[in-house]
């Protein structure tokens, strides 16, 4: 099976050109969650910046539910995990189509480049060259990248001792209630364990963030 097929796995992750800062408030990072979640859909959606000023309001996200069942009907890839940093991003996603990594990328770098440049009076590239999408192998490899991801906060002083309360990672969403549903798919992770503080334990007591790549 080739690494662009549909059921594979991919780690995929960027940061800022010369490591700037490419998430400076909530309202940054709630318009990134935004985008990668509704932008899984192979359709596109129209009224976008109506949609995203509907959908972010006083600093939450709620996604209209016919949008999310056009979205879940016809995805390029499903959303499995991510954390946002302030000058990265990690995500895990679970392509569906064809080259669906690709055209999932394209759109949400492409569109958040522009509201970025726009707000802050910027111009050009705001992320370090092409994202890089690193094929998961196995099972081993995708529960490794999966506590990875959700150890990031860890650099935060405010956030390294309670990384299950951090806003903008999928971690709060494999141990509680997944507040984005059907939009994220832990399953693939979660399903892997007994309990999901069996998953806690795993993430906490791993040593990813020690070494990877």
């Amino acid at each position: 099976m080739t690494k662009n097929a549909p059921e594979e796995y991919h780690h995929i992750f960027n940061r800022g050109m010369q490591k700037q800062v490419v998430f400076h408030d909530d309202n940054d990072r709630l318009r990134f969650l935004f985008l990668i979640l509704t932008f899984q859909g192979l359709d596109k959606i129209d009224n976008i910046g109506r949609k995203i000023k509907s959908s972010v309001q006083h600093g939450m996200l709620n996604v209209d539910t016919l949008l999310v069942e056009k979205i879940i009907k016809n995805r390029m890839v499903e959303l499995i995990n991510f954390t946002f940093m302030p000058n990265h991003f990690h995500l895990i996603v679970r392509t569906k189509i064809d080259g669906g990594v690709t055209k999932y990328m394209q759109r949400v770098l492409n569109a958040y480049t522009k509201y970025f440049n726009i707000k802050y009076s910027k111009s050009g590239y705001l992320f370090q060259g092409p994202y890089k999408a690193v094929h998961i192998e196995d099972d081993e490899q995708l529960m490794y990248t999966s506590a990875y991801n959700h150890k990031n906060p860890i650099e935060l002083e405010d956030w390294k001792n309670c990384l299950d309360k951090y806003p903008w990672s999928s971690y709060q969403d494999c141990l509680y209630c997944n507040r984005w549903e059907k939009l994220l798919v832990v399953d693939p992770i979660i399903d892997r364990f007994t309990t999901r503080l069996e998953y806690k334990e795993f993430v906490e007591s791993s040593t990813a963030k020690e070494s990877y790549y």
